[in-house]
């Protein structure tokens, strides 16, 4: 008897009952084989592996998403989606030749992907703008989600995390930092008082580049733009305006280095803080916005937070970094997943009990993680919660930068003591796909 435990109720589980049927049939009918493929039991059986379907095929889309979830044995991408063509047909190639054979669908519309009852999960790698709305359409037609970073503004991370939480749904987050050995090292470090109290956290976040202004041109016959838009303004189409490195300059489809890179180092930032669940109280900070230029984030920046227990966190842009500094000596290190360094490199040397310490086990990587999740009926490495907290402070940021004013913010309310400020927490959607996202 072909027994298999799932602890969440899915589609895999709809395809396992029919191939238990199938099998009970055949031996009902006296017709026993003389044997039952290995292929067809155990964890890795067809009928056990969890379904996919990527939408966004860019290069992280692509090269991190995409590859990782092929190198599990116990799910299967099944379509791929992106308004780009040749990003469509790349992305179907290195899944059938990773299989094996055909059979992966190239899909233009995420809602065609949304609507097959075949696919379990959506796991969404678009451009910020598109995060939330797709989502939350994703939740609506029942599948588990698995979506990068960040929100886009403060409305539409509080009211994904609310719609995860009625639906009860299954939703991660694509950053690995808590996974990461040297970052989950820092954290556990300064949790456990190894730097004595903390008084300070400095975040140093890339700059990013200049880019000029271009004309409007032709909208390749390779790609659906109003798809690319969607619930962003309409903007006539640029020769390079798809490009990551562009689009993330621009206000209406991102928030720049501060909610890219910001949402990797300020994570640990705030779990070093025990704050990831909260947040700042207040904020100041400046920025400069290029002139004569795409860019309609600031490039430079320099930010500060306070925390209910007084700490502050300064995040500049300049050298990627992160440097904790405690009443007795300071933790960091330089770079993206930099080796570790500090006033006393002892203070890494020390294991904590499990019944003691006060951070949690490192995960495995986000991918990985997001599988476990859902077979064993837990919550990810990363919520949907714990991303609109996270991407709630570098919202903050932003907002002090654009009013150029200090301001106060109640992290329970979720608002600030300024109305202008308050105004800022959400934007304006193209219809549509407002009255779609809040359905």
């Amino acid at each position: 008897m072909l027994l298999i435990f799932l602890p969440m109720k899915t589609s895999v589980a709809t395809r396992r009952s029919f191939l238990k049927s199938s099998l009970a049939g055949v031996f009902a009918a006296g017709v026993a084989p003389q044997f039952i493929p290995a292929r067809l039991l155990g964890a890795n059986a067809p009928s056990n592996k969890i379904t996919l379907g990527c939408i966004g095929l860019g290069a992280h889309g692509i090269g991190v998403n995409l590859k990782s979830f092929l190198q599990q044995d116990d799910c299967r991408i099944v379509a791929v989606c992106d308004v780009w063509g040749r990003r469509r047909d790349e992305a179907r190639k290195l899944v059938e030749e990773k299989y094996g054979g055909p059979g992966c669908a190239m899909i233009r519309d995420f809602r065609a992907l949304l609507a097959r009852p075949d696919i379990d999960v959506a796991v969404i790698s678009t451009p910020d703008h598109w995060h939330v709305t797709m989502a939350q359409l994703a939740l609506a037609a029942g599948k588990k989600v698995f979506c990068e970073k960040p929100t886009l503004t403060i409305e539409e991370g509080r009211r994904l995390a609310n719609d995860v939480a009625v639906r009860k749904a299954m939703f991660a987050v694509g950053l690995e930092d808590r996974a990461v050995i040297y970052y989950h090292k820092l954290a556990e470090a300064v949790r456990n008082g190894a730097i004595g109290k903390l008084e300070r956290i400095k975040v140093g976040l890339q700059i990013k580049p200049v880019f000029a202004r271009e004309e409007p041109v032709k909208v390749p016959d390779d790609l659906d733009y109003e798809m690319w838009l969607g619930p962003a303004p309409h903007r006539p189409y640029t020769a390079t305006l798809t490009d990551a490195q562009v689009w993330r300059q621009i206000r209406d489809f991102s928030g720049g280095s501060l909610t890219d890179w910001g949402a990797h180092l300020v994570d640990t930032a705030q779990v070093a803080n025990f704050s990831e669940n909260s947040g700042p109280v207040a904020v100041k900070g400046k920025g400069v916005i290029p002139p004569n230029s795409v860019n309609t984030v600031p490039r430079t920046y320099d930010i500060t937070y306070t925390y209910a227990n007084g700490v502050e966190l300064d995040v500049t842009a300049g050298e990627v970094s992160l440097r904790f500094e405690g009443s007795n000596g300071w933790v960091g290190n330089k770079g993206w997943s930099g080796p570790l360094a500090g006033s006393d490199m002892n203070v890494f040397r020390k294991t904590y009990d499990a019944t003691t310490n006060k951070l949690w086990p490192r995960p495995e990587r986000e991918q990985r993680d997001f599988l476990d999740a859902i077979r064993q009926g837990r919550p990810p490495m990363y919520t949907a919660e714990a991303l609109h907290r996270l991407c709630t402070t570098l919202h903050l940021g932003a907002i002090a930068m654009e009013l150029g004013r200090p301001l106060n913010w109640d992290p329970v309310k979720e608002q600030f003591d300024d109305a202008a400020a308050n105004a800022l927490r959400s934007r304006t959607m193209r219809n549509d796909w407002t009255k779609l996202a809040r359905s």
